[in-house]
């Protein structure tokens, strides 16, 4: 089992990405504009902290997806090792 997602959550992250993309054009032309760095250095913040909020989202799905898996008796619970070092990776 690869923690797949329903199509709402898939749904979801995708018109994140979509609006994360839209802010990356706007810090874009911020910066060819020559606009005042703190407005660009909050708009930068801004998409990292919805680029985050990405990445938890696909964790937590593949998590959940992964645990009902395990509790089904679909799939042993040693994926729990492979999530923490997926996390690790994420977070570090």
């Amino acid at each position: 089992m690869r923690g797949e997602m329903v199509e709402e959550e898939r749904q979801s992250i995708i018109n994140r990405l979509n609006r994360i993309e839209g802010q990356v054009k706007g810090i874009r032309k911020m910066i060819e504009e020559e606009q005042d760095c703190s407005e660009i250095l909050m708009q930068v913040a801004a998409v990292k902290a919805a680029v985050n909020k990405v990445g938890t989202l696909v964790f937590q799905t593949h998590f959940r997806r992964c645990l009902e898996a395990a509790v089904r008796g679909e799939q042993d619970y040693a994926f729990v090792d492979d999530a923490m070092k997926m996390l690790a990776k994420y977070i570090g």
